[in-house]
């Protein structure tokens, strides 16, 4: 990875999994030219879920999140890129859906702030505690996209 780039965590929630959105969420990162360094497609414990959502453990909506989170598969990932945390919250719009422009993953495929089909990293920090949390090291690959050149100066 060189200087200029960054690693951000990004996870297709149940209701994305569950209506067929993993494609077409992957298709916007990869054509804005980012690049996908891992991916899998999981079912997480509730001790996982609770430390993944424990800075909102005291939020009065945390059981039904976790409870929630926990009804099906999560399709976990790691892109990389440029600037690709906050980007990556431009991709997914904002966390209320009604609050989304049309365009971000948010605004064209949810409607509910509880079904919001996409969870990202909110802060450089945040993304590297959730990779470590979902990925083991060698679960990340390192590479060179053959489109890198096409995409950075």
């Amino acid at each position: 990875m060189s200087a200029n780039e960054e690693q951000t965590f990004i996870a297709i929630k149940p209701d994305g999994v569950q209506r067929g959105l993993i494609g077409p969420i992957i298709s916007r990162f990869e054509n804005r030219g980012f690049k996908l360094v891992a991916m899998k497609l999981t079912s997480p414990s509730q001790e996982h879920l609770e430390k993944h959502y424990a800075d909102l453990a005291t939020k009065p909506f945390f059981k039904g999140l976790v409870a929630y989170m926990l009804s099906g598969p999560i399709c976990a990932m790691v892109w990389e890129g440029k600037d690709a945390v906050k980007t990556g919250r431009v991709l997914l719009g904002a966390t209320n859906p009604l609050a989304s422009a049309p365009g971000t993953i948010r605004g064209d495929f949810a409607i509910d702030v509880g079904r919001n089909v996409c969870h990202g990293s909110d802060s450089v920090e945040n993304a590297k505690k959730e990779i470590a949390l979902w990925f083991g090291a060698s679960e990340v690959l390192k590479y060179t996209s053959a489109q890198a050149a096409w995409v950075y100066e």
